[in-house]
């Protein structure tokens, strides 16, 4: 008898969650933020860059104007592209398997993230996971049309409908207290993952925090009792 699960779709953010990023973001970051005359991150501070729209990012972090900012993410975008969207990517240990074994179970999966849908689309297939979601969800390219958590979620619940999937039962798995804020707008439950860049607090008013892909195994997957 397979696995089965308490949900009846899960959604996934990406960074910080299923994919650390930051080797890149770090580098890119450091040269967009130069080119405006800013100063870089330090690898501690990512915990203040990895996880909302970048577009809110460069206002709150560095003090740009709007108009500024938008200017600092179309640069920082230039500079992905051209580095590449999965350089300096790599799975959190344990992820791909959890993700296979939650399809694997019929319970479809979404990506509900901050990132750039093109950079999601093009993460999930490098690391061979395109294939387990039934949609891959992002921002648009200019971080402000759809960019924020509950927008994102709210697309991301959109096209599971619209592609059949019950949504009665939903959970998101992310990182960040946008996560948390963001499913709560949909009054979605949150398990909240520790292994990302957030700090202790940001897990409040998550339904569970796990430490381990296992403990987050335990939440998404019933197993079948050995006869």
């Amino acid at each position: 008898m397979p696995a089965r699960s308490p949900f009846t779709c899960v959604l996934w953010d990406v960074d910080g969650t299923i994919i650390d990023a930051s080797e890149g973001i770090l580098r890119r970051l450091t040269v967009a933020l130069e080119h405006f005359g800013k100063p870089a991150p330090t690898r501690d501070e990512l915990v203040h860059w990895i996880g909302p729209p970048m577009y809110d990012s460069f206002q709150v972090n560095v003090g740009m104007t709007p108009e500024q900012s938008a200017e600092a993410v179309t640069y920082y975008r230039t500079i992905g592209k051209a580095d590449g969207y999965t350089t300096g990517a790599r799975l959190f240990p344990g992820m791909a398997d959890l993700i296979a074994a939650v399809g694997e179970a019929g319970v479809p999966q979404a990506t509900a993230s901050s990132k750039p849908e093109v950079q999601v689309v093009a993460l999930m297939e490098h690391f061979d996971l395109a294939d387990r979601f039934t949609a891959l969800v992002g921002s648009t390219p200019d971080e402000q049309t759809l960019s924020s958590k509950a927008d994102v979620i709210g697309e991301a619940l959109r096209r599971l409908t619209a592609a059949g999937v019950d949504t009665d039962r939903p959970v998101l798995v992310g990182d960040r207290h946008h996560d948390v804020d963001g499913a709560a707008e949909h009054g979605i439950p949150v398990i909240f993952v520790r292994w990302g860049f957030s700090w202790p607090h940001e897990a409040d008013g998550a339904q569970a925090v796990v430490e381990t892909v296992d403990e987050l195994r335990a939440l998404l997957l019933i197993e079948p009792a050995d006869d």
